[in-house]
C-alpha cells in the first residue's frame, strides 16, 4: 500500500510552445509496482494549457479544483470541480485553465502510455 500527499512528489514543469504553466506528477506508477495503470496529477496555472494531442489509449480524468475547458469532440467544453471526463482513444484533446486559481486534475492512463 502507498499513501502520500501528491505534493510530496517533485513536479515536472511544462512551459514551451505547446504547453504553458503545467506541472505534472506521477503519483502511482511502475516504480510502485502498478503494472496496469498510472495515476498522474496535473496542476495548470491560470491561463495555462496542456498540448493539443491524441493517442491510441483512453484515459480518465477527475477535476479536483478550479475551472477550465477541455477540447474534445471538436469543441471546447467547460469543466469544473467534481467533473469526471472519459477521453476515448484517438480523440484530439487539450485542457486549459480559464479561471483565476490552479486547475488541478487527476489523470489515469494505462501502463502502455508514457507515465509523463
Amino acid at each position: 500500500m502507498k499513501i502520500i500527499n501528491y505534493t510530496s512528489v517533485t513536479p515536472t514543469h511544462f512551459n514551451n510552445d505547446q504547453a504553458k504553466g503545467v506541472a505534472g506528477r506521477v503519483v502511482i506508477g511502475k516504480n510502485d509496482g502498478a503494472n496496469n495503470f498510472c495515476m498522474r496529477i496535473f496542476e495548470i496555472a491560470p491561463g495555462g494549457n496542456t498540448p493539443k494531442h491524441a493517442h491510441a489509449w483512453e484515459h480518465e480524468m477527475f477535476i479536483h479544483a478550479g475551472v477550465g475547458e477541455i477540447y474534445g469532440n471538436g469543441k471546447w467544453n467547460s469543466v469544473q470541480l467534481g467533473n469526471v471526463i472519459f477521453m476515448p482513444p484517438n480523440e484530439e484533446h487539450q485542457i486549459r485553465n480559464t479561471g483565476k486559481e490552479l486547475l488541478i486534475l487527476a489523470c489515469l492512463v494505462p501502463s502502455i502510455a508514457p507515465e509523463l
